[in-house]
């Protein structure tokens, strides 16, 4: 067995999300979120070898990138089979690889049981729609499904710039073109400049990790544009203060009163393994753009987010506590998990046995 062997392997695997292969170590995989060995692989990997994999998935140029930098992300495609988001790097002077496995077919809003809102967030024509969490809880997962539902209703123009291309969207009602940052374009900040001079009506930015991305993504929420983006946050307030944070303080009055004019809404998501122990389930807290959302970020009063979401249930705002609650009554996650998972345990403890 060689090591696309294994990817062909964990790529029919729905509970398998990560495989990373080091010197003297036999393959590992993320198993509902658990790290563990493949079994299936009879040995250790050598240092060498893991070099020549690394070497092997890479095309020319990227190994050069690698060699210079010393460190590299990458897709690669194994034909009938899936995707990976890879990263190789360097450590203690020998290769790793991380690779992210990516389904081959882009699952819709129904099929990954998120809320329906997710579909009328999708259909704006213009603002500024988050989706939050820690890495591998399934953004690009959720935001391809996103784009999916316009893809399929409006006929519309869609730039997506990705570190690297994830899902690969086809053209349907809409024209698709994706953006690879670091080979169809220097970065984020460039390809997002350069994308508002090419008649978008959608963009999708990967992830804004820069006060001059966010900025001109705020921009383009402003003048007329659909942008969906991703940030490395737990919840919405976290989500606002992190974007605000990043701007010197004497411009961040006037970034919140740009945000609040700008923002849709803020979906924020981590993964849990399901009660069946075959795959993960995503969890959600959604923060809608109301009126009165739009007046406490304005004021920066990003504490009353919260209660916001708690009594906005109406217009499709979810707290994750309660999510989770009916995660559980559903018997798709189980009663530790949606414990451990929430932002106020003896609250769930109390709303899964009624006393609430």
């Amino acid at each position: 067995m060689n090591i696309i062997d294994v990817m062909k392997d964990i790529s029919q695997n729905p509970a398998i999300s990560d495989l990373h292969l080091t010197g003297k170590q036999k393959p590992i995989i993320r198993y509902n979120g658990k790290l563990e060995y493949y079994e299936d692989y009879p040995e250790e990997l050598g240092i060498q070898q893991v070099e020549d994999i690394a070497k092997g998935l890479m095309k020319e140029s990227q190994w050069e990138e690698f060699l210079e930098k010393g460190e590299v992300d990458f897709s690669h495609s194994v034909p009938g089979y899936c995707r990976f988001r890879v990263n190789a790097f360097k450590q203690r002077g020998s290769v790793s690889l991380a690779l992210r496995l990516i389904p081959g077919d882009i699952s819709t809003i129904d099929e990954l049981g998120l809320p329906q809102i997710l579909k009328k967030l999708a259909m704006q024509r213009k603002g500024l729609v988050l989706c939050t969490g820690p890495t591998g809880s399934g953004k690009s997962t959720t935001l391809a499904a996103m784009i999916n539902v316009v893809n399929e209703n409006r006929p519309a123009h869609i730039i997506t710039l990705e570190d690297p291309i994830e899902y690969l969207h086809s053209h349907n009602n809409s024209i698709v073109h994706q953006r690879e940052v670091g080979h169809d374009t220097q970065s984020f900040a460039n390809g997002l400049r350069s994308a508002l001079r090419q008649d978008p009506d959608v963009i999708l930015v990967g992830e804004m990790r820069d006060l001059e991305t966010i900025s001109i993504a705020l921009e383009a929420s402003e003048t007329g544009h659909l942008v969906f983006a991703t940030l490395h946050t737990n919840d919405a307030p976290s989500t606002v203060e992190r974007i605000i944070d990043v701007f010197p303080a004497h411009q961040q009055q006037q970034v919140r009163i740009q945000l609040a004019s700008s923002i849709s809404g803020i979906i924020s998501q981590q993964l849990i393994p399901r009660a069946d122990g075959n795959s993960r389930v995503a969890a959600l807290e959604i923060l809608i753009a109301t009126s009165a959302v739009r007046n406490i970020i304005r004021e920066g009063k990003t504490h009353q987010l919260v209660s916001a979401m708690q009594t906005g249930a109406k217009y499709g705002m979810i707290v994750m506590n309660n999510y989770l609650v009916d995660l559980y009554n559903q018997g798709l996650i189980a009663y530790d998990e949606a414990i451990r998972r929430a932002d106020d345990p003896e609250y769930v403890k109390k709303k899964i046995s009624g006393s609430i």
